[in-house]
């Protein structure tokens, strides 16, 4: 029997009490639902330079960013819950995709992008809900080789609009983000011949 699909999940944002962190669990439980593995990571675990050629000449792809490469080649889809900071992406998650681009010697060209499936979703207090910043999101993950679904959740408010078990208190919008991991896990095993349940 085919394996099932694995789906790498993070939010693009440092801040402990971060509302993507508790929006990318949902998407996760969604592609768990739906019969993948999710794999939830916070990215200050990840730590790392700001990207700079030069330290990449002197002194190759830092350890962290190969730690998140191999996590990323490992997994066939990822589900990403970005912040918007001033109508775009965040320095953390802009300075991730920058690393995690860089080959090794011996590997092709973004290889842990190409092929891969992901959703995204986003939460913010403002009223758009962090939708500005996907534009950005979607832009650059489509121009290194992601296939990203077409659906994506924005919610506004979101200081207030999870409950204290973390899930969103709006039973619509709680399985809209459901939804989002359900089709990366569905996308990610029709695409690489895997099985969901």
């Amino acid at each position: 029997m085919a394996d099932n699909p694995k789906i790498l999940c993070f939010a693009g944002s440092l801040r402990k009490g971060s509302l993507n962190k508790k929006l990318v669990k949902v998407a996760a439980a969604g592609a768990e639902a739906a019969g993948a593995k999710a794999t939830v990571i916070d990215l200050k675990d990840f730590a790392m330079p700001i990207y700079d050629g030069d330290i990449e000449e002197a002194d190759g792809i830092p350890e962290n960013a190969k730690k998140l490469k191999r996590l990323m080649k490992e997994h066939q889809g990822l589900i990403l819950s970005c912040p918007e900071y001033n109508s775009s992406i965040t320095g953390v998650l802009k300075n991730v995709i920058d690393w995690c681009s860089r080959p090794e010697p011996g590997e092709p060209s973004l290889a842990c992008f190409t092929g891969k499936v992901a959703g995204l979703t986003a939460a913010s207090p403002g009223a758009l809900g962090g939708l500005r910043g996907l534009v950005t999101v979607r832009s650059i993950l489509g121009n290194i080789g992601v296939i990203v679904i077409p659906d994506q959740v924005a919610v506004p408010g979101a200081d207030k609009a999870f409950d204290d078990n973390g899930k969103l208190k709006d039973e619509k919008q709680q399985s809209k983000v459901e939804k989002i991991g359900a089709t990366v896990a569905e996308v990610a095993a029709k695409l690489n011949g895997l099985a969901l349940k």
